[in-house]
């Protein structure tokens, strides 16, 4: 976590804001690209919720003094480099040409989605063009099918993409992580959507909540996030998912129209606990265009100036809910004898799936059935996942 303190290029809010809405396949490609109005998610997703009026909850004091109430708010997030890092989380846009390619985990595969993903050899990791030690996040939206990929302690060794940890979002739903798995964030949760990015703050608004980190938090969670990284039972220890929101009556006509952008999200989507880091840093992309003294001028917004929003519910490791993992039906082949390059069609019945993945070669999948063209004999996976867990279930293709 780093503290903005240098500025080089002004950031200029122009005259006419993109639109409010936008389609995947209308995002830009490439690194750091516009989405160009794309909001991940549906409107109705806990992270794309107007919480300007929600009640605030019973335990906020206590919860806001466990942070300090004194701490200020910090953009971990700019333009340049501060230790030969990057500041902030970066991200590419690929189109759905890009090959896709295994990942091997190196912690925490149980709960990880498998591979294969759209994960260029050049992708930028969070720290880029020194990664180093960090959470080396690494982030892929996939223009043509709408699914964003994010790994964890992300790596390149010899040709091979390694992570700690990696998920897969369907980001045309309402997706979810199962109770008590990660993600490639601490609390389950999507990295990308909490981001502060450039080209909103020009467009002239954030449309959603933004991601934050403490240095302490609670072993428990609350929606959206599905898991707690933490011992402490304290209750009045913030829990991951936890929403603060900027008090409406804070007076934010003192700040610049950037910043006002950003305030003004804070007020409305408020900002999501994601992980245990420096205390109250909001996250975004790095990016030339932001001016890093005028971000700077955040840090005298101090946690006193920000409510708790109602956590309802609230689950600790008593009472985290538990229900049916998805049914597979069935997981075929079609034929399971080939000559190496002809087609095989895969094809299941899943039942109570929020989402479906194939490995290898396949990835992520909507619909009942994928084509694969095998050049020797593979065992494919299906990988059903829903919010109490996953079931798997595999065929093999044998090439002669």
């Amino acid at each position: 976590m780093r503290t903005i303190v240098l500025a080089v290029l002004p950031l200029c809010i122009p005259a006419a804001a993109f639109a409010q809405a936008g389609t995947c396949a209308g995002m830009s490609l490439g690194p750091l690209a516009s989405l160009n109005g794309f909001v991940p998610f549906p409107s109705t997703n806990l992270w794309n919720t107007d919480i300007s009026n929600a009640p605030v909850d019973p335990n906020s004091a206590n919860l806001i003094n466990y942070i300090g109430a004194s701490v200020t708010l910090h953009p971990d997030f700019g333009q340049g480099l501060y230790d030969g890092q990057t500041m902030g989380i970066p991200y590419q846009i690929e189109a759905g040409t890009q090959p896709l390619v295994p990942v091997k985990f190196t912690a925490y595969g149980s709960e990880s989605d498998p591979g294969p993903m759209p994960i260029p050899a050049n992708a930028l990791i969070e720290g880029y063009p020194a990664p180093g030690d960090g959470d080396r996040h690494l982030l892929v939206l996939d223009q043509g099918s709408c699914w964003l990929f994010e790994l964890y302690q992300a790596h390149l060794v010899n040709g091979v993409w390694y992570a700690g940890s990696a998920a897969i979002w369907d980001m045309t739903i309402n997706a979810q992580r199962p109770y008590t798995w990660t993600s490639a964030d601490a609390a389950g949760l999507p990295v990308f959507v909490g981001l502060v990015r450039y080209d909103e703050v020009a467009a002239g608004a954030i449309n959603h909540a933004v991601r934050f980190t403490v240095p302490t938090t609670q072993e428990a969670f609350t929606p959206p996030a599905s898991h707690w990284a933490s011992s402490v039972t304290d209750s009045n220890a913030p829990p991951m998912g936890m929403r603060m929101r900027l008090k409406a009556s804070f007076d934010m006509s003192g700040f610049s129209p950037a910043n006002q952008v950003i305030l003004t999200a804070l007020q409305k989507y408020g900002m999501i606990l994601a992980d245990n880091g420096s205390a109250i840093y909001i996250t975004g992309m790095p990016d030339s265009h932001w001016n890093n003294n005028d971000l700077h001028a955040l840090t005298s917004i101090a946690a006193s100036n920000f409510d708790v929003v109602l956590m309802d519910p609230l689950y600790t490791p008593s009472n985290v809910p538990t229900g049916p993992s998805p049914e597979i039906a069935s997981f075929t082949a079609n034929p399971t004898t080939v000559s190496a390059g002809q087609p095989v069609t895969l094809s299941w019945s899943v039942t109570g799936a929020i989402y479906n993945i194939v490995s290898p070669q396949v990835g992520p999948v909507r619909g009942a059935s994928a084509v694969v063209m095998p050049t020797a004999t593979t065992k494919y996976g299906l990988f059903s996942t829903n919010q109490y867990g996953r079931k798997i279930a595999e065929v093999t293709v044998t090439v002669q």
